[in-house]
């Protein structure tokens, strides 16, 4: 029997006594706590190993950092990432920023716990993660109004985003555009790096050279892709590492332009640059945070923005034709005890959960009835320990009236364990 469950069953009587009149002691059934620790406590499912398995947004972790070029410990960050978002349940899901609760509107969403990813060799890493993501992304989804689901990745260090892209490209049948928040271009071509593997030419700043080399990438001088968020050094003496770059067909955005035009400005060229249609592919390296609000990864660049800069960004570009994206470079090891790193990164996922979900009502022609599926928030407290019966019936109500939806209410959100 779970922590919770525990909790609660061994400490009915004292709740009853302390809530006076409002409640009576209860007994709690097996089946009870099972549901209740259902709602609060949510499930996982293993989809790689379970075809049957549907969902319109799959959260699927990838533990792999051995493409790294500095610090080691990415692996250990979609663990992080899921005890940071376990404050996060749909009963307590409206995002204010956004007027929309992700996790009580339309889209079945499902944690698929992790890729079984080799730290042995990056060769089989790599074909392990391409292998994942194509199964994940070819599977039908539940809403009739998606063609494919939407995956995203929870990493792990940032070269993943070369087998996701890869995926992406097979199952949309053309070039992808990137927006890519990072302190690094991740453009080098790999002879410029530090360190690579000669086999494969891959680290995690190399990808999206690799990318683009594949014709993954739009190479449309009309369809760029964007970096937002640089300020990392470059190579030699000049600019030939931004030459390089816009010759791959992207746009820059560096972390000291907040200063001039401030997070709308920011938007406002994300915007104008990639449109609402062409599919994208949303890249969230965690370095683009300054390390005050983002220790916790493998390559800290001094003068990024801060959480709530990046959020407000977020927010500004829910208009994107969004089909994947990622979380990267979390390396719990080197963040505080607050966990602040993972709880960003936590933060990170949420809002672009919102924004699939949101972008998912426009297009189904439901624009502005997001706040429809939002549940009563108050009493929390109360409501876990049973001191106020009736809106638990409520809950069940809405439950039983398929406001959540998904193959089970249980599996609507992120939090299940590896």
């Amino acid at each position: 029997m779970k922590l919770t469950s525990l909790l609660l069953g061994c400490s009915s009587a004292l709740l009853a006594a302390a809530c006076g009149n409002h409640g009576d002691e209860k007994e709690w059934t097996k089946a009870e706590l099972d549901e209740l620790e259902a709602k609060w406590g949510f499930e996982h499912v293993k989809c790689l190993t379970t075809p049957s398995e549907l969902y319109d947004i799959a959260i699927i972790g990838a533990p792999f950092d051995t493409a790294v070029s500095y610090r080691p410990g990415a692996r250990f960050g979609p663990r992080a990432i899921r005890q940071a978002s376990s404050r996060q349940t749909s009963f307590r899901g409206f995002n204010p920023r956004a007027s929309i609760n992700p996790y009580a509107n339309w889209a079945t969403i499902l944690d698929c716990g992790d890729i079984p990813v080799t730290p042995m060799d990056n060769v089989v890493a790599v074909e392990q993660m391409s292998a994942a993501f194509k199964e994940l992304g070819q599977r039908r989804p539940v809403s009739s109004s998606l063609s494919r689901p939407k995956l995203i990745t929870l990493g792990g260090d940032h070269s993943l985003a070369l087998p996701a892209l890869r995926a992406l490209r097979e199952a949309y049948g053309a070039p992808l555009r990137v927006l890519h928040f990072d302190a690094h271009l991740d453009t080098w071509h790999p002879a410029k790096y530090p360190s690579y593997w000669t086999a494969t030419q891959f680290n995690h700043g190399s990808m999206f050279w690799m990318a683009g080399n594949e014709g993954l990438l739009s190479n449309a001088s009309s369809q760029p892709s964007v970096h937002a968020g640089l300020r990392t050094r470059l190579s030699g003496t000049d600019f030939t590492d931004h030459d390089d770059d816009t010759a791959q067909n992207w746009v820059r955005i560096a972390a000291d332009d907040i200063d001039e035009i401030g997070t709308a400005g920011i938007v406002k060229s994300i915007m104008e640059t990639l449109g609402t249609e062409d599919p994208v592919y949303l890249s969230i390296d965690i370095d683009v945070l300054d390390p005050a609000f983002a220790p916790g990864t493998g390559t800290p660049e001094p003068g990024g923005w801060t959480t709530r800069e990046l959020i407000r960004i977020l927010r500004g570009i829910e208009g994107l034709n969004l089909v994947g994206a990622d979380v990267v470079e979390v390396s719990p090891a080197y963040q505080n005890a607050g966990e602040e790193t993972a709880l960003a990164a936590a933060q990170v996922v949420y809002e672009v959960l919102s924004s699939m979900v949101k972008k998912g009502l426009e297009g189904m022609g439901k624009e502005g009835k997001a706040a429809a599926a939002v549940v009563d928030e108050k009493d929390e407290l109360t409501q876990v320990s049973g001191c106020q019966e009736e809106k638990w019936n409520e809950q069940e109500d809405l439950l039983n009236s398929g406001m959540f939806t998904g193959t089970a209410a249980a599996r609507v959100g992120y939090y299940g364990p590896p």
